[in-house]
């Protein structure tokens, strides 16, 4: 399977326009469609206009999509050069906007390259790290297609008690039914984790619901497991900011994503609550 077939992701007849049945397989428990799977729909489809790969691509949400929607998805091939194409997605269910997308896709042949980025030293392989727990009800969701491994971060909800952490979490992540190797959409379902690094840096059972993404994408190499390298920049004004390192596992780094986000409680769940106080 590769990361179109995971998302659901139709061409039509169309080449200007995708569709994409949002299910609860590429929604969240909240019961709408995830932000990255709709980021990444956008960015495969306008790959798949243009005949070129994304170098980065800016996602600003803007309404929910539910489980029973269809998403359109209208690419616009604003500026169509010899090697890089400047372009745009519209995702809308009807006459809602859900999400627009602007992007830069294409490859220039130059030789000079390098890494300054590095992956944090010493770390776990995946198989030698605890899965992250389901505290909440994941089944059907995205989250339950993921495997999770957590290097450094809360693995208990008991440690959600309102200490603040140092603003980083460290993830091992893959989507086993992509078995075609990891590319930019990929990259781009696994990268929206700021919200969760938001509620293990302010130790709350919380996160966010993601407000943008986006992802600049450089070497791809073939690799099982990401590292997620989650930095949390500040919380403020009930906003979170923040940014993803995604690493394969020889320490290429495959891409960045950043996005800030709306600070949320999770519903129903014993502990600290705006107040900084047991709700």
């Amino acid at each position: 399977m590769d990361s179109r077939q995971f998302l659901g992701l139709q061409p039509t007849h169309n080449p200007y326009r995708w569709v994409l049945p949002v299910v609860p397989g590429i929604s969240t428990g909240g019961g709408f469609l995830y932000g990255g799977c709709g980021l990444a729909a956008a960015v495969a489809a306008m790959e798949g206009t243009s005949g070129r790969k994304a170098v980065w691509a800016t996602a600003q949400y803007l309404s929910y999509a539910k489980p029973g929607e269809t998403m359109d998805i209208d690419v616009v091939l604003a500026v169509h050069g010899h090697q890089i194409t400047q372009a745009r997605a519209l995702c809308h269910v009807g006459d809602r906007e859900i999400l627009t997308v602007n992007a830069a896709l294409g490859d220039r042949d130059l030789v000079e390259a390098g890494q300054w980025e590095t992956m944090p030293t010493d770390i776990p392989a995946p198989h030698e790290c605890t899965e992250r727990p389901h505290v909440l009800d994941w089944s059907g969701t995205i989250s339950s297609r993921m495997d999770q491994r957590i290097v450094k971060g809360r693995e208990h909800l008991e440690e959600l008690d309102g200490t603040p952490g140092d603003g980083q979490v460290l993830l091992w992540t893959r989507i086993p039914e992509v078995i075609e190797g990891v590319d930019t959409a990929t990259l781009a379902i696994l990268g929206d984790f700021v919200p969760m690094g938001v509620g293990q840096s302010l130790g709350i059972r919380g996160g966010g619901n993601s407000l943008d993404n986006t992802i600049r994408v450089g070497k791809l190499v073939p690799t099982e497991w990401v590292l997620l390298d989650i930095r949390i920049h500040m919380v403020q004004r009930g906003f979170g900011h923040g940014l993803v390192h995604m690493f394969a596992e020889d320490g290429t780094l495959l891409a960045t994503a950043s996005q800030s986000c709306i600070v949320r409680f999770w519903r129903d769940m014993p502990g600290p609550g705006p107040s900084g106080k047991a709700k």
